[in-house]
């Protein structure tokens, strides 16, 4: 049996009858009439924790519970690791209301960024202006380091609510999230000429993200029995990240999406040539899989959506969520009303959806200064009495200048 002494406590590495090796931590604890009582918890198995170092980093955060109501424990000693180690127990743990892809991404930003430059600083020397230089010095989009400093605010907001410190000092920590280049948006020739080089899957899978707006991951959870062919509705009830199946993003997520009859078809037409057409199959399973998982998004995405890209002649950084984008700017270009657009997206807030997803293309754009300068600038306006003229009286004059300079 191997034992690492620790303070307040001892972290052992005990033998099993049967499965494997188990780390136990053992402490005491005080009692009301000051006598001690031996405590101990299994951290984990063998398997979970294959050397101390990760156990320490797991029994981290039991220490902080274990002596929380101690008057001998001093706060000032808590690093950000051990906080993020609690952090991860209490808020990213099997009970965590957040889903898979949120988790995953936490877990991806504390390993690569945030422990390796803050895990050993204590607490109270973690200071605003030292993080927000550190963002800056960052070689990462405005969007990331914004998702740095967000992720270090809520593990902060953490530690206040347990009281392990007394104020939030990333809330004073600046960082614009302001994209540096507009991301790319198609117009319908675009997506026309695209389709023409698209193989199955692929084809169908663009069609549907382009005509419907759905999240990748939700696109490609779909199941058959999801698809309704009587009602024109696709219900989309889960979202499948990194191969693993979860709720929606949003409660808006979860609303039915309507499907064109014309979209219907192709669908069907794409049932009857794949190999998995049963109603409990994907729509886009994956045949590496045996039709158990659907695609990667990644695969699609590199075997299948770039070549095809690059053969019609498409510029700018296209991706799943380009199509998104897409879907969103034509909606607005037609003239439909924010709330369709917001419903259609299924975005919980209207602003999300103009200031991120919607874009004024430039025949739209051109448009619309055209129909403004005709207004005030052809000899025979449809609309003399507009406000952007104001009166006839006010028309006349622009014509007795106009006789004047020539």
């Amino acid at each position: 049996m191997r034992r690492t002494r620790y303070q307040q406590g001892n972290l052992q590495l005990a033998e099993r009858k049967r499965g494997p090796n188990a780390w136990e931590y053992r402490w005491y604890e005080p009692q009301a009439d000051g006598s001690r009582k031996r405590r101990s918890l299994v951290v984990g198995s063998l398997e979970q924790y294959p050397n101390e170092a990760s156990a320490k980093r797991a029994v981290a955060s039991l220490l902080v519970n274990i002596n929380a109501e101690s008057p001998r424990f001093n706060l000032e000693t808590v690093s950000v690791q051990t906080l993020v180690e609690h952090y991860r127990e209490k808020e990213l743990g099997k009970d965590s209301n957040k889903t898979f892809a949120t988790c995953e991404t936490y877990q991806g930003y504390f390993r690569k960024w945030i422990l390796p430059r803050w895990g050993n600083y204590r607490l109270k020397d973690v200071k605003a202006v030292a993080v927000e230089e550190w963002l800056h010095s960052l070689n990462l989009a405005n969007g990331s380091k914004a998702k740095i400093r967000n992720i270090m605010h809520a593990v902060f907001n953490h530690a206040v609510r347990w009281e392990w410190h007394d104020r939030n000092p990333i809330t004073h920590v600046r960082q614009s999230a302001k994209r540096k280049n507009i991301p790319t948006v198609l117009t319908l020739l675009q997506v026309e000429e695209l389709l023409l080089y698209l193989e199955e899957p692929t084809h169908t899978a663009v069609l549907v993200d382009v005509m419907t707006g759905l999240r990748v991951g939700e696109l490609l959870a779909l199941k058959w029995q999801d698809i309704d062919f009587e009602k024109f509705e696709i219900s989309v009830t889960r979202s499948i990240s990194l191969q693993h199946v979860g709720e929606c993003k949003t409660e808006a997520s979860r609303k039915p999406v309507p499907l064109d009859s014309r979209l219907a078809e192709a669908l069907w037409r794409w049932r009857n040539l794949c190999a998995y057409p049963r109603p409990e199959d994907w729509v886009f399973a994956s045949p590496h899989t045996n039709g158990v998982q659907p695609y990667w998004p990644g695969t699609l995405n590199r075997w299948h959506l770039q070549p095809g890209v690059k053969a019609a002649g498409i510029e700018g950084r296209i991706g799943w969520h380009t199509f998104r984008r897409t879907y969103a700017t034509l909606l607005k270009a037609n003239g439909e009303d924010v709330k369709t657009v917001q419903e259609l997206l299924r975005h919980a807030n209207s602003l999300v959806t103009m200031n991120l997803y919607a874009q004024a293309i430039t025949d739209v754009k051109r448009k619309a200064q055209s129909r403004l300068v005709s207004m005030l600038l052809d000899e025979n306006p449809q609309n003399e009495g507009t406000a952007a003229i104001g009166t006839k009286r006010t028309y006349e004059k622009i014509i007795e200048a106009r006789k004047l300079l020539k």
